[in-house]
């Protein structure tokens, strides 16, 4: 159970720890001490939901379907594939994270951060598709699985967030992301691995 939970949480945390239009304007809030609490509050609440709601109905479809169990699968290794790559790639040419000036009042600040997280397609992809396939690949743990992975979405978006003063001269540097990415695009192709041998 706990290994379970372990995976959930760093798969999680691989699927969002990229630099992106909503790490940014996380990060971004924080730097400037602007609204950072409900920023990071809708970031977390958006990934649970999303989290859950993937894993339940991947889980319904898969076991109202189980010839749709090996589609998906594999589905979800090239996906995961195509990700580590385009990770590798990243790390190949790593990017610093820049910060520009964000909306000052509350209500935009909400605006904006809803619209990306909800108007990102990959959102959908990385935790209604790909984390609900893969916590359904764990069969009666996967509500464990997903549990991790919420945890691992709470750990980002609050470290993020609340510690962006402290974290903003790694996450400025392009040698940590050339790390972070590399690590990222090697632990997703060894969840395709695992998902096709299992």
């Amino acid at each position: 159970m706990l290994t379970t939970v372990v995976a959930g949480t760093l798969t999680g945390l691989a699927l969002i720890v990229a630099i992106g239009a909503q790490n940014a304007f996380v990060m971004r809030q924080g730097l400037r001490r602007e609204h950072v609490v409900p920023v990071v509050l809708i970031c977390i609440a958006a990934d649970a939901t999303l989290i859950l709601l993937g894993t339940a109905g991947v889980g319904v479809v898969v076991a109202s379907h189980p010839a749709l169990v090996r589609v998906v699968t594999w589905l979800g290794a090239a996906y995961l594939v195509g990700y580590g790559l385009l990770a590798l790639r990243r790390a190949a040419a790593p990017e610093g994270l820049s910060v520009a000036d964000a909306p000052a009042s509350r209500g935009s600040v909400v605006l904006t951060t809803l619209a990306l997280t909800f108007l990102n397609p990959h959102v959908y992809l990385d935790t209604v598709l790909m984390l609900g396939s893969i916590a359904n690949g764990f069969g009666e743990e996967r509500w464990a699985f997903a549990g991790g992975a919420v945890v691992g979405s709470i750990v980002w978006f609050t470290g993020l967030g609340l510690g962006a003063r402290a974290l903003a001269g790694p996450l400025g540097r392009p040698r940590t992301w050339r790390v972070v990415d590399g690590v990222i695009g090697v632990m997703m192709i060894a969840l395709a691995v695992r998902l096709t041998t299992a």
